[in-house]
């Protein structure tokens, strides 16, 4: 099945004109109902027989909402997305005073294997591609004034499954998507990638002139405790990432931030302050500090409420920013592969992402 969301609109063009003997205004038309979310049976203007001749041989709508929580607490949306192959993915929606901030996967699991992510419990299935990324975006814009051409989301954070630097090409092409004057055209600089620290990727990304903002999952500033818990730090150290957090610096004028969370007893000492403030020393750079989000299976446990705000204290003495990222949707399994891995173990899903039924 061809992912017609995979499509620029003059690729689009040329394919639908190539297969299906029509006019490249219909490719725009076409088009513009993707970007709407629209399945075919709502693509009024097209011809019956055009929209049966692609709904036999196409996918229109690349990512379907078929699950949705709803926090209690502060309104953050979860979302567990259909792939047309029966995989699942999810996406979290956050709002604030600025705009919504969706939360997108780039990937079915990951072979990244952080040791406080459920995410990567089951390892890598399958890579998302662009236009899957984008179903993601699209189904949740559609939620709202997107529906009608608006922007109900203005800002996007690739955190969610997945590691996005592993999934390079497709990645990068979801953000020329995702940006097009075209489509729903949302401004590279309301996009942020977080990596764990794939330091050849991140200083591809910074040549390629796509200014995104560029966030490192640290978690630990030594580099035997990281191993312990990032296993990506056998193959790229920590001061490796860093540095290439400073070319990305210097190529793109992006500050850059550092996701840091605190697990008890692992992290969140003097001296991991110490340590972690002299590597990021003269650096353009903001520290999140992050309460650990539980992931039973892996039996971290967060660290106190006095140790995060003393830790904060610590960095900002050190001269370093930092503060407390506001921690949402907790009621409802706001962290990275708790949804999905909830669905699979009660039956909803197979092991390998599949839906039944």
């Amino acid at each position: 099945m061809v992912l017609l969301q995979d499509f620029t609109q003059t690729d689009l063009t040329d394919f639908v004109t190539a297969n299906y003997n029509v006019k490249p205004f219909v490719g725009k038309q076409i088009f513009d109902w993707l970007t709407k979310n629209a399945d075919f049976d709502e693509m009024t203007n097209l011809p019956k027989a055009l929209r049966d001749k692609l709904k036999a041989d196409c996918v229109a709508r690349s990512a379907v909402i078929v699950k949705t929580l709803t926090s209690a607490i502060d309104g953050t949306q979860k979302f567990l997305f259909r792939l047309f192959d029966g995989n699942v993915v999810e996406g979290v929606l956050m709002r604030y005073k600025y705009g919504n901030t969706l939360c997108v996967s780039s990937q079915v699991g990951c072979r990244m294997g952080c040791k406080f992510c459920a995410s990567t419990l089951g390892g890598l299935v399958r890579n998302l591609s662009a236009g899957e990324i984008l179903g993601e975006v699209l189904a949740v814009n559609a939620l709202g004034k997107g529906a009608d051409g608006g922007r109900y989301v203005t800002n996007i954070v690739m955190m969610g499954s997945g590691e996005p630097l592993d999934n390079f090409d497709n990645v990068t092409k979801f953000l020329h998507l995702v940006s097009s004057d075209d489509g729903i055209n949302i401004s590279l600089r309301n996009i942020s990638l977080s990596t764990c620290g794939l330091a050849p990727r991140m200083r591809d990304l910074a040549d390629m002139g796509l200014h995104v903002n560029l966030t490192l999952s640290l978690h630990n500033p030594d580099n035997e405790q990281r191993k312990q818990i990032m296993p990506v730090t056998n193959a790229y150290s920590v001061e490796e990432a860093v540095e290439a957090c400073r070319y990305y610096f210097r190529q793109t004028g992006r500050r850059v931030i550092v996701e840091y969370t605190l697990i008890d007893g692992q992290n969140d000492t003097y001296a991991h302050a110490l340590k972690l403030a002299s590597l990021l020393r003269n650096m353009s750079v903001h520290v999140n500090v992050i309460a650990l989000n539980p992931v039973k299976e892996t039996g971290l446990k967060g660290t106190s409420e006095a140790t995060l705000k003393r830790f904060i204290g610590y960095l900002t003495k050190l001269g370093i920013s930092a503060t407390r990222r506001r921690t949402m949707g907790q009621d409802i399994e706001g962290a990275c592969g708790q949804l999905r891995k909830r669905f699979i173990e009660e039956g909803d899903i197979d092991d390998k992402g599949g839906a039944n039924g």
